[in-house]
């Protein structure tokens, strides 16, 4: 012991095994990098940080258990080995040895099986899923990952909601140790995008984003002039900002991630006076203004970017994101969650020229909705929702097509055929014949929600076993060639041509 109060006398000494030299120091703060720390991860699970992340993984699904199935949920199994669908992520696929030519898919979701179950009368369902999705990765996102899959029949969407607020508080309440009091505050898709920039907000902080393109066009300014969007917010007390600390600003904007030209700032001086970066086109009174419409005062640093207007949004958003972690307003310790609702149904694909679905294919429109169909079908609303804390997309679900017709003018303006819309998906078509009841649910990152709690960006570190940035497992060395055997009992052939 540290303390040096207990001594033991050895009597008799068995090694049980010995052990090399770890490649690295087993403790909280290691010397080892992130290769060296996968690859050798059996090690890395030593350390008491990464325990710790795992316990917290184990206690937080058991309450999930424990609370949905006090709610009347049954967990219910469905299939790993699914059917190929066309729409999301690219799927992982897998040869069938007794079908040549044939494949399975890996679930990017279980999102057909659980409104399947639905049709077959279960009234509530639930599931800690894996799911599986062939994507790019980065700190978020892993090539496995861990759903908890939600689904109820005959609801409305604030019965989703108001159940799921409910799992929401009680997993703050029993693993936190925090109250979240008050209805969760919902915000619509359009007022998100107009207010943050982006479709999952962290409003633990203001500095919100105003749109000024019909303030500050017209003035010879071509930069202003020549902008599909030009928009901007306020950092409370910044006017003190340096050259230097502006030109930093202005670098980080012109970073090829988000690919702005510049970054235009207005000093609201504490002696009343405003001092741009654009005087030469803009007047004091002018400026007045700029600061009345973000409600600036003395103190304040006016930020502002124009371009082309997604871009514009995104990397206005991204820079609010920069100055709240710079003057430290995303306080970890506080949590804010809210529901964001009426995402748009479709959006159009510039590349292959037609509708794609927002979230899947099942999503239901508005009602009020339906002969957008015909004439906007953009201006379409979904059923849809997503719950964000701090900034996180942890879950999003929608209330479902469960009709026939309804679904086959979805497939329709997907730009698929009905050969394509039978063959994918035929068999829930199917099923809706059968008095499938009106129904919606949810699904949350369980990863990304265990991340939250411990206080961490990267879901690697919630993981046992996790996948490298290039859906490599460097312990194991997989992914790995097989053998002409096993291609040959499978029925396939490899061709790595370099213009393939």
């Amino acid at each position: 012991m540290p303390t040096g109060e207990i001594e033991i006398l050895v009597g008799k000494l068995e090694v049980l095994n010995s052990s090399l030299t770890p490649p690295f120091t087993i403790e909280d703060h290691t010397d080892g990098g992130d290769d060296l720390r996968m690859k050798y991860r059996y090690l890395d699970l030593r350390r008491k940080v990464v325990l710790q992340n795992l316990q917290l993984r184990h206690r937080m699904a058991m309450e999930i258990r424990k609370y949905l199935s006090e709610e009347g949920f049954l967990e219910v199994e469905t299939p790993v080995l699914i059917k190929s669908t066309p729409e999301g992520a690219r799927d992982f696929v897998v040869p069938s040895r007794m079908n040549p030519g044939e494949f399975y898919a890996l679930p990017q979701s279980p999102q057909t099986f659980k409104q399947l179950l639905m049709v077959a009368g279960f009234d509530r369902y639930f599931q800690i899923v894996k799911c599986f999705r062939d994507e790019d990765l980065r700190a978020d996102r892993q090539p496995e990952f861990t759903q908890i899959d939600c689904e109820m029949a005959f609801v409305e969407r604030d019965d989703v909601l108001h159940a799921f607020e409910g799992l929401t508080r009680h997993l703050f309440r029993s693993i936190k140790g925090l109250e979240i009091e008050g209805e969760f505050p919902k915000m619509q898709y359009s007022e998100a995008m107009s207010r943050f920039g982006n479709d999952k907000p962290d409003i633990r902080f203001g500095m919100e984003l105003s749109d000024m393109s019909d303030l500050v066009k017209g003035k010879g300014f071509q930069v202003f002039d020549s902008a599909e969007h030009v928009g901007g917010f306020c950092a409370e007390g910044c006017a003190a900002y340096s050259r230097k600390q502006l030109d930093e600003l202005t670098d980080w904007v012109k970073r090829p991630q988000l690919g702005m030209k510049g970054l235009i700032y207005v000093k609201y001086n504490e002696d009343g006076t405003l001092k741009s970066s654009v005087d030469k086109f803009y007047d004091e009174a002018a400026l007045k203004q700029w600061a009345e419409l973000f409600g600036a005062k003395a103190g304040d640093l006016i930020l502002v970017l124009a371009g082309e207007h997604d871009l514009t949004l995104k990397a206005l958003s991204e820079l609010r994101l920069e100055m709240g972690n710079r003057l430290e307003l995303r306080d970890s310790k506080v949590f804010k969650p809210l529901w964001v609702v009426d995402f748009p149904l479709l959006e159009w694909d510039e590349e292959t020229k037609r509708f794609h679905a927002m979230h899947h294919p099942f999503t239901s429109p508005y009602e009020e909705d339906m002969e957008l169909f015909r004439t906007d079908p953009g201006k379409l609303r979904a059923k849809a929702y997503d719950l964000v804390i701090n900034g996180v997309e942890i879950g999003g679900g929608s209330i479902r097509i469960h009709d026939e017709d309804l679904q086959k003018q979805m497939f329709d303006n997907l730009g698929f055929t009905k050969e394509e819309a039978q063959k994918q998906f035929g068999f829930l078509m199917s099923a809706f014949r059968y008095g499938a009841p009106p129904h919606g649910g949810i699904a949350f990152g369980f990863d990304r929600w265990v991340a939250m709690f411990a206080g961490i960006d990267s879901i690697r570190d919630v993981i046992a076993f996790p996948k490298n940035n290039a859906g490599r497992d460097m312990m194991i060395d997989t992914p790995s060639t097989i053998s002409e055997d096993q291609l040959k009992e499978l029925s396939l052939k490899v061709d790595l041509k370099k213009d393939h």
